[in-house]
């Protein structure tokens, strides 16, 4: 049975207490950090933080002595592994931003990736070992429609073409402000309850009707 050096540390806060005069509250907030006086410091140790692997080597006391093995990511300080996990998670965001803004839905890599960095985020709150991939992503509902306020648009200069009432108003009248309101009202007020629940009746027929089928030609 091979023998590893492991090396494992916990941070201990040191902190101070000292009176800083300043005009504001951001200025005595910077003396203080820029203070490098520390003659007056003191140890917390109710307050030290998880122990972390810092360190492996190959082979027994071997600290320091060879290359070090690379440490797996889920025995980092519990910090460092939630500042990583933003940056996955900041990335995803970014990509959903771009197809919402082009009106694309979401690729199945990224939901894919999103499943994975959900449990992987939940695993770094509860302390435990990252998940192995892949993992199943989350099986919950399924976007039923979308309203597009570009259809709104055209939607509008339709209504305007056909009802004369509204004259002299013309399709440039109505601003992207007015539609972009008009769309958070329409989609607050309006009930999508008997929509939901006829198309719910209809996936259910066409799951009936499928397993009916994949049972007859076994």
């Amino acid at each position: 049975m091979p023998d590893f050096t492991i090396e494992t540390t916990y941070r201990l806060p040191v902190f101070r207490r000292r009176t800083y005069e300043a005009g504001t509250l951001d200025e005595a907030c910077r003396a203080a950090i820029e203070d490098d006086s520390w003659d007056i410091a003191e140890k917390d140790f109710d307050s030290s933080g998880a122990i972390h692997i810092t360190g492996i080597w190959d082979g027994a006391h071997a600290a320091y002595a060879g290359p070090p093995i690379q440490i797996p990511q889920q025995f980092d300080e519990p910090v460092q592994r939630r500042a990583r996990h933003f940056e996955i998670l900041l990335g995803l965001l970014k990509i959903l931003f771009d197809d919402v803004r082009a009106a694309r839905p979401p690729s199945l890599d990224w939901l894919d990736r999103s499943a994975w960095a959900i449990a992987r985020g939940e695993a770094i709150l509860a302390g435990d070992p990252d998940p192995e991939e892949p993992v199943d992503p989350p099986r919950t509902g399924h976007v039923l429609a979308k309203l597009q306020e570009d259809q709104v648009r055209h939607a509008v200069a339709a209504v305007l073409e056909i009802d004369r009432s509204f004259d002299p108003l013309t399709p440039e009248a109505v601003t992207d402000d007015d539609i972009h309101a008009a769309c958070i009202t329409a989609v607050t007020a309006f009930d999508v309850s008997d929509v939901v629940g006829s198309a719910e009746f209809q996936a259910a027929l066409l799951a009936i009707r499928s397993a009916r089928r994949r049972l007859a030609s076994d």
